[in-house]
């Protein structure tokens, strides 16, 4: 007889292997190209801005506001939407959009696999999208593009699909960081965002690649923090308060900047035109926005350093945030190239800014920075991220807590209120359904001991086939399969109805003995003491419902265990979130759920 055994002995805290090492030099590699990527995405629309708006083919940096066309700069946006939908339409469709939801489709339906197309029109779109006045920013379209070298680079070497996503994912964070020099916010971006685990084999290479990103830029001498801003406020309860009244305004309009988007795209959707042509009606609203408010387009980083300089007086502020809302959410739903961080942070801090003279005494520009970062974290449920993107980007630790405590107040009102976020709403309208809460499964925690049945029903070696048969097919049998074991109560195998037609089918006698029928056949067994996640693997591996469970020290069976009470793990695992009830017997605890009795 034949056994495959397990040995707790190799059980550890994490799965990782020395391998992690090897996919970290690799992230090396894609973080450089990712750096460069990003440089030249920021460099593409710096010229398209000056080529569209100034007529000069220069890298200088000059202010849409300053532009010499007048009344006729409104018809600049709708050229840049109708080469967008060109591209999209006969280059690759995966243009279309911020970016990040393709990353998330890719990792999680098409093995992380980004074509070369997508590398070289996704920056290249986007560049002519916000150099055109798209109020749009540069880091979804770069996390795009560093994540399709990510993936490229992998699809080059003998990696696992796990492997491919981590160094696509370490790609998107070399991007994010290149363009806004924050790596910790990058690092928190994927765990929160786009690995869709907690794992050293993952996490290790990602930060190695936001952190080399991060030196080479700073090697390079880009600017760092790109937003300096030393303001504060004295820490009391009634800051407190005013912390989390941000957050929850900020929740609230990012609730409503989420709804504003996919209307505006159901809208498109029933125009009886084709959808190239949708970035075109958008590049119009765009325009006549940038004739009533030229501050709303563009990447609009100069609005940023204004709010957190306290130079935006309320009324202005307004009026961003109004126009910037509509021509955002009217250009990205129709389709047209572009990212959401930018935009995100000018309209929350237009709303901070809004708000700072009925809120509690802060230093200028502090509520901005709140609920810039609050409208972020909210907006794309990325709480942690939203924070340290806000400190990194400023430079002032001293913020934390109430960037913190902003958005998580914006983050349990987003929750609470929308099934979906911005960016998996997207996702979710393509048929695919995503769950973004990460938990210990509960096969990990628990042991075949636990759910097993320990009065087993077995049979003897001694039974002939004749008398299994007729076990099996007797009225009072209640179990479908039945473990066989010799006088040391040591299993030699399984039976079950079809075992006993093959052996009749290939001509075994009547008469001969189950111990005979099974010597040298290769047994399953489970132990006591192993996890169900290993266990499951048996099962499937094994294709079987249910394994003898013998003890380690004398391999004598004490227990049988099958699929079923795998799913009572699953269910008791319901229940408990479920069902409430008193522990210290100061209330009326709720009865027990007849699955956790069983």
């Amino acid at each position: 007889m034949k056994t495959h055994n397990s040995n707790p002995d190799h059980l550890r805290d994490f799965t990782t292997d020395a391998r992690v090492l090897l996919v970290a030099a690799i992230a090396v590699v894609v973080a450089t190209a990712g750096l460069f990527a990003g440089i030249a995405l920021l460099k593409l629309i710096r010229l398209a801005t000056n080529i569209a708006y100034f007529g000069q083919f220069s890298l200088a940096e000059l202010k849409l506001q300053d532009t010499p066309l007048g009344l006729a700069a409104v018809i600049v946006p709708v050229i840049g939407a109708l080469i967008i939908g060109l591209m999209a339409r006969y280059g690759s469709e995966k243009i279309r959009g911020h970016g990040i939801p393709e990353a998330i489709e890719a990792i999680l339906l098409g093995r992380s696999k980004l074509d070369a197309k997508v590398a070289i029109l996704k920056p290249l779109s986007s560049a002519i999208s916000i150099g055109s006045g798209g109020p749009f920013g540069a880091e979804g379209p770069i996390i795009m593009t560093g994540g399709a070298i990510g993936s490229l680079i992998a699809q080059m070497l003998p990696v696992s699909d796990n492997e491919r996503k981590t160094l696509l994912v370490a790609g998107a964070a070399a991007g994010m960081t290149t363009v806004f020099g924050t790596p910790i916010a990058a690092i928190m971006l994927a765990v929160e965002l786009l690995l869709f685990e907690w794992t050293p084999r993952s996490f290790i290479p990602v930060a190695v690649a936001a952190i080399v990103a991060e030196v080479e830029r700073t090697m390079l001498h880009m600017p760092g923090p790109i937003f300096p801003f030393a303001g504060n406020m004295a820490v009391s309860f009634v800051g407190l308060g005013g912390w989390v009244l941000v957050g929850i305004c900020a929740g609230l309009l990012s609730g409503l900047l989420t709804q504003m988007v996919y209307a505006c795209e159901d809208g498109f959707q029933k125009l009886p035109i084709h959808w190239m042509w949708w970035p075109m009606l958008g590049g119009l609203v765009v325009g006549i926005g940038g004739l009533i408010d030229p501050r709303a387009l563009g990447v609009g980083y100069d609005n940023i350093a204004d709010m957190l300089d306290g130079r935006t007086i309320a009324t202005a502020a307004l009026l961003l945030l109004v126009v910037k809302a509509i021509i955002w959410s009217v250009a990205l739903g129709s389709g047209t190239s572009g990212g959401v961080l930018a935009p995100l942070l000018i309209m929350g801090g237009a709303m901070g800014a809004v708000l700072a003279g009925i809120l509690p005494a802060a230093d200028p520009g502090f509520w901005a920075l709140l609920a810039m970062a609050a409208t972020m974290g909210g907006t794309m449920r990325a709480p942690l991220t939203a924070t340290f993107f806000a400190v990194e980007l400023t430079g002032n630790t001293h913020v934390l807590v109430p960037l913190i405590a902003a958005c998580a107040a914006a983050h349990a009102v987003t929750v609470l209120l929308m099934k979906r976020s911005i960016l998996t709403e997207k996702i979710a309208r393509r048929g695919h359904h995503l769950v973004r809460e990460y938990r210990v499964d509960p096969f990990a925690l628990t042991r075949v001991r636990e759910v097993m049945t320990a009065q087993v029903e077995s049979v003897p070696a001694t039974m002939t086939l004749h008398g299994a048969a007729a076990f099996l097919t007797a009225p009072e049998t209640r179990h479908p399969s039945f473990p066989v074991v010799d006088e040391n109560r040591q299993v030699l195998g399984l039976i079950d109805p079809p075992a006993i037609l093959r052996w009749r089918r290939a001509g075994k006698h009547r008469t001969t003995t189950l111990g005979e029928l099974l010597a040298g056949s290769k047994v399953t067994l489970a132990h006591p003491d192993e996890y169900l996640e290993g266990l499951s693997d048996k099962l499937l591996t094994a294709n079987v419902s249910h394994l003898p469970v013998v003890a380690r020290e004398d391999g004598r069976l004490v227990g049988y265990v099958g699929w079923k009470d795998l799913m009572r793990v699953r269910s008791r695992k319901q229940a408990e979130e479920r069902e409430r009830s008193t522990l210290l017997g100061f209330g009326r605890g709720k009865k027990a759920d007849p699955v956790e009795r069983a």
